[in-house]
């Protein structure tokens, strides 16, 4: 992994259009070629990236951009579409490289890893005629717990929470962000699910076109008998 701390600037072209004006900002190229521009707040998330496949190519700035003070120009150019990021360097304060090996993942704790697993052997519980793609299905900024494609062929992108807050729906909305950028898997919908969804995250949720999924751990792991229940 490389990390450079960089006087720049940059824009995406593509199916979107964005611009990050001159600021001091962390660069991180990753090993799968994936490179991710940060600001110093915003939590995790980056202002702007490029996922893989993707290629990047640094070159010298041409006279306009040498007499701004530009002094290299980074071109990641993702190599199934047109998308396009280019990142003009005024100058850098750190460049270096790390070699951070194989990576487990994430392993998920108790109820919330079982959840995942229950679901995706009970794939229908997100309606009549889904198919499970994978569980943790890799993106640039995390797993998604589980991919899936809709009877229409639409992908379906779910989170799992035991408890569902603003967080998890504002996490499955970066996800979403990334995965509808590919264009082997767009148009991509999300689901949230969880055994208990908070009203604000609900709110948030439908404001976003996420849908809600309660689910019941009991009767998932086939301990609740809901047909023996009197209400």
């Amino acid at each position: 992994m490389r990390l450079v701390v960089a006087d720049c600037a940059a824009r995406y072209t593509g199916r979107l259009s964005a611009h990050l004006p001159r600021a001091t900002r962390l660069l991180v190229v990753k090993a799968d070629g994936s490179v991710l521009l940060h600001s110093d707040g915003g939590s995790y998330k980056p202002l702007n990236w490029m996922s893989p496949p993707c290629s990047t190519a640094v070159t010298e700035p041409d006279a306009e951009q040498a007499a701004a003070g530009v002094t290299q120009v980074w071109t990641v150019q993702h190599a199934k579409s047109d998308d396009r990021l280019v990142v003009e360097l005024y100058g850098v304060q750190h460049d270096s490289t790390h070699e951070l090996g194989v990576d487990p993942g994430l392993v998920k704790d108790g109820v919330e890893a079982h959840l995942q697993e229950l679901l995706a052997a009970q794939i229908a519980l997100l309606g009549s005629g889904h198919v499970l793609v994978r569980r943790e299905y890799p993106t640039a900024i995390g797993p998604v717990d589980i991919l899936a494609k809709a009877p229409d062929g639409g992908t379906v992108a779910v989170e799992i929470k035991r408890r569902g807050d603003i967080d998890g729906v504002e996490q499955l909305t970066r996800y979403l962000d990334l995965l509808n950028r590919d264009p082997l898997l767009t148009p991509v919908r999300g689901v949230f699910a969880a055994q208990e969804i908070k009203p604000q995250a609900r709110v948030l949720a439908k404001d976003r076109g996420i849908a809600c999924l309660l689910l019941d751990y009991d009767a998932m792991r086939g301990v609740d008998d809901v047909d023996s229940r009197l209400f």
